[in-house]
């Protein structure tokens, strides 16, 4: 272990993590609208996602896709189509009149299992998370590393992802977020679609080279 550079792998993933992209935009809009238990499973789908993003590229999984690059593609493709429908979510409840229903940008909120699943796909259909993760692997770790140092930075990476967007699903939960929330609901709904669509078009206008 004395080998494996853990704080600049923790300290890498923490940055990525922690700012704005498709997952923390979705545990944010999700706990606002339908409350704490679904922010947090939704939170709970997204750390699945990371997790088993992280097991992939410790076994070496963004080699084999950087060698198949219909499988870059397919995802690519993938990702940019459920952000581009979140979008277009976020979109229909900006425009309804807050008097119609001023608490939620979905008529039914999805059911817990579902939740779950929504959050587990934001984060398998980003491919690039398993270079992101490839690449800090390589920088944090020696090329000799034995099966229980990559365990140990994949549980590590996993406690992480799972304290901060579960952080983030609490925050935004809370009351005075949610009062603020439901004032301008519109407004931000609106800027959710346009963050949802800009994630989209950044991932289908990524290559494999980047």
């Amino acid at each position: 272990m004395t080998d494996i550079n853990l704080p600049l792998i923790l300290g890498a993933a923490l940055i990525a993590m922690a700012s704005p992209g498709p997952a923390t935009l979705a545990i944010a809009g999700n706990s606002m609208t339908n409350g704490r238990k679904h922010g947090l499973v939704l939170a709970s789908g997204i750390t699945s996602g990371s997790l088993i993003w992280s097991t992939a590229a410790a076994l070496g999984m963004g080699t084999v896709m950087l060698a198949n690059s219909w499988l870059f593609e397919t995802l690519k493709y993938a990702g940019a189509a459920y952000l581009f429908y979140l979008a277009g979510k976020s979109a229909r409840s900006a425009i309804r009149p807050s008097a119609a229903e001023p608490l939620s940008a979905e008529k039914q909120p999805l059911g817990l299992g579902r939740t779950y699943l929504k959050g587990l796909a934001i984060h398998l259909t980003n491919p690039k998370a398993i270079f992101f993760l490839g690449s800090i692997y390589a920088l944090g770790l020696p090329s000799d590393a034995r099966p229980m140092d990559l365990a140990t930075v994949v549980l590590a990476l996993g406690c992480q992802s799972a304290l901060i967007c579960h952080l983030y699903a609490l925050i935004f939960a809370s009351k005075p977020i949610v009062a603020g929330y439901r004032k301008s609901r519109r407004a931000l709904d609106g800027l959710f679609a346009m963050l949802f669509g800009a994630a989209s078009i950044k991932i289908l206008t990524t290559s494999i080279s980047q």
